[in-house]
């Protein structure tokens, strides 16, 4: 290892490592041929720009690199560095497969007529990304977390797609330099971490706020309202053991009424006694 510096000898060792995963097999062909043919089996190709896709020499490595739009880390060797798929006119969700192409670090999709939401997981799929594009499309649904996971990104392009709900905090992205969702349906205030990025990255979106934006954004209020149970079970027993008393009450006035004074009763109207003789 001697000439090498620190850097380096990691980069060697992340190399070695990963080496076995490089040339792991899907019935003898390696995983980034896999990844190739589960993309172009999920998306449409209406210009036949997949066509070129052909996976017939299965003993030769490095035939995928005479495919269109693939860029591999050397002529001799089926591991993809770049899919450059741009303007391609390519249909369909987001491509399958493309976890198998693990030293890939460029993806650009931009400009066709990809729909639906993004992988929950595409941290996890496109681990070693440093440049994603995905602009000019038809891509819906929130923006996943998870991209804040993606830290080797350096350009990370949205635009013009149906992205909505809130643009997630991607401060572990420090090496980012490119970013730009304009163009979508996206609300709320725009994370710290990207109000360095101009405004025109941001425009196109009404319902955005806060720097570099210029509009302020408005504070969310919780009402809480707290009710108190209302135990009426209790206050029947109250009133049921009060009209227990009073009845009781009522029965011995009553009855020492009708004991000592059996031959009169009084009633009082309005203050004013009349006494009635019942018997002589």
């Amino acid at each position: 290892m001697q000439g090498y510096t620190k850097v380096q000898v990691v980069w060697l060792l992340l190399l070695m490592s990963s080496s076995s995963s490089w040339h792991s097999v899907h019935g003898g062909e390696s995983d980034d041929v896999q990844c190739l043919k589960d993309l172009k089996q999920s998306l449409v190709d209406p210009k036949g720009t997949l066509e070129s896709w052909v996976f017939t020499k299965h003993n030769i490595d490095g035939y995928i690199c005479e495919f269109t739009g693939v860029e591999c880390w050397h002529p001799d060797e089926s591991r993809v560095l770049g899919l450059s798929l741009g303007n391609q006119g390519l249909e369909g969700p987001f491509p399958r497969g493309v976890e198998l192409c693990g030293s890939m670090t460029t993806l650009d999709l931009s400009g066709n007529k990809l729909a639906g939401p993004l992988p929950e997981r595409i941290s996890d799929q496109l681990a070693y990304i440093t440049y994603l594009d995905l602009s000019n499309n038809s891509f819906s649904g929130e923006i996943p977390a998870g991209i804040a996971k993606m830290t080797y990104l350096n350009t990370l392009a949205l635009q013009h797609n149906q992205f909505d709900g809130r643009i997630p905090a991607l401060g572990n992205l420090s090496r980012l330099v490119s970013f730009s969702v304009a163009e979508n349906s996206l609300s709320g205030p725009v994370p710290d971490s990207l109000q360095r990025f101009p405004l025109a990255n941001f425009t196109g979106n009404p319902r955005l706020c806060g720097p570099p934006i210029g509009k302020k954004c408005k504070k969310r209020f919780r009402l809480r309202i707290h009710v108190r149970p209302i135990r009426i079970h209790l206050r029947l027993r109250r009133i049921n053991d009060a009209s227990c008393i009073g009845a009781a009450a009522g029965f011995v006035v009553g009855f020492v009424v009708a004991f000592y004074f059996p031959h009169r009763f009084l009633f009082c109207r309005r203050l004013r006694p009349y006494i009635f003789h019942v018997c002589e």
